[in-house]
């Protein structure tokens, strides 16, 4: 452990015999499942998947402290959305039309497309691919009210064609975001509603008589969300089960190490889980971060979250070389991976698993959060390993395409036959022998 003014760090050596033991302790998270809470979850979808808009608005009474009387007090008019838009200040309103356009502008660019080939025997293969019809977005509301996570989760959705985009978000104490609505009102929301938790989710996944079912819930939320999404999933999908935020810095070294400490602290704010990690070629780098942590730390309005944070889950890791640090970051799969290098074209190439890399000292990772275009919706907890950025391929899906011709049919249908009858399905067989 290294201390430095009231503020603690574990400081990991990758040459150490026990590294590898000492990481994975590092990276351990337990997401929390508690039995209670779970048990509490089941009770609430069941309740809205029984009673509909009765149990949504007993729960937005209860949990939200909003009396509401009727189920149709929960939907805000089209009217509310553009209001909020309309009145929102002028920089404001400017930065979330950038932040729009640079996310459709990329999210253009993943669209899938229907493909077919021939075969030289007439038969037809091919892909068709279509939007899902709705989507259901959570968003945070109260003290975690995001309007660039409305943005990211609906711009996506909205460029694979779905039909419909419905968003919840509670709002507690009745008290109503305008920043979230003015997002919602430019992104293209169909449907909002004030209604949030479990609830919101069971509501989105069974549907009521107000909220329509949809195909697909995304966006983010707490433990209770979290819960209630993996419950529904296969009733409807689901994004991902986002655990803490992440971020990784490679630093060769060169980088002002100010702008090293108020990167990690970009992600260390977040909340006391998140993990902030430092890995570099060079120990006096580290120590010079390590001042700058403690330098910069005092003047952060976040300072306590910051530190908790880093004293909890954060590090700072030395390494042999930069070839080594890319080991150690795939090995890490972080959500946020910030190349802090001179030459970032080169070592992304030995990078196999990030959510996002921010390439070069000048690309902080807080400009992907809101602005540069890329989805902010990443795979944390080392599901980078296996698992993607929310994107338009989210939304929409594959159907396979297949046709015979009469000669394509009988040439197909011999093999089809032969390995049908090796199954013992002969009804397979037949079928496809009858068109020989």
């Amino acid at each position: 452990m290294r201390t430095m003014a009231e503020f603690t760090i574990l400081r990991l050596y990758a040459k150490d015999i026990d590294f590898p033991a000492s990481l994975d302790r590092l990276l351990a998270w337990d997401e929390g499942s508690d039995a209670a809470i779970q048990q509490r979850v089941k009770e609430i979808i069941a309740r809205v998947k029984t009673e509909g808009d009765i149990a949504l608005v007993e729960y937005t009474s209860r949990f939200d402290h909003y009396r509401v009387t009727e189920a149709a007090e929960l939907e805000l008019s089209r009217e509310v959305l553009k209001a909020a838009w309309e009145n929102l200040p002028q920089a404001q309103a400017a930065a979330l039309e950038t932040a729009n356009e640079r996310i459709r502008i990329h999210a253009e660019h993943q669209k899938l497309e229907s493909w077919r080939h021939y075969d030289s025997n007439g038969t037809v293969l091919g892909q068709q691919v279509t939007p899902l019809d709705r989507v259901g977005v959570y968003v945070p509301g109260g003290k975690a009210a995001y309007p660039s996570s409305v943005l990211m989760n609906v711009i996506p959705a909205k460029v694979a064609g779905v039909s419909e985009i419905v968003m919840v978000t509670p709002t507690p104490g009745g008290e109503l975001n305008e920043l979230v609505l003015a997002a919602a009102y430019l992104s293209g929301v169909d449907r909002v509603f004030r209604v949030g938790g479990a609830q919101a989710v069971a509501a989105l996944a069974y549907g009521t008589a107000s909220i329509p079912r949809v195909d697909k819930i995304v966006g983010p939320g707490n433990i209770y969300v979290a819960t209630a999404k993996k419950l529904v999933f296969g009733q409807c999908g689901i994004d991902m089960i986002a655990g803490p935020s992440e971020i990784l810095v490679i630093s060769d070294g060169q980088t002002n190490p100010d702008w090293i400490a108020m990167d990690i602290f970009s992600q260390a704010e977040h909340d006391e889980d998140a993990q902030a990690i430092l890995i570099s070629p060079s120990e006096d780098h580290l120590n010079a971060v390590g001042l700058s942590i403690a330098k910069l730390l005092p003047g952060m309005e976040r300072k306590d979250v910051i530190k908790a944070s880093l004293d909890k889950r954060g590090a700072m890791i030395l390494v042999e070389n930069l070839e080594q640090a890319a080991e150690v970051a795939n090995r890490i799969a972080p959500e946020h991976l910030e190349l802090s290098v001179e030459d970032p074209e080169s070592l992304v190439k030995l990078i196999r698993h990030a959510g996002a890399i921010f390439m070069g000292r000048y690309t902080a990772e807080a400009l992907g959060d809101y602005c540069a275009g890329p989805n902010h919706v990443l795979p944390t907890s080392g599901t980078a390993r296996f698992s993607s950025p929310l994107g338009v391929y989210d939304f929409q899906k594959r159907s396979s395409l297949i046709f015979c011709s009469s000669s394509g049919a009988g040439e197909l249908g011999k093999t089809a036959s032969v390995l049908a009858r090796g199954e013992g399905l002969t009804a397979h067989a037949r079928s496809a022998e009858f068109r020989i």
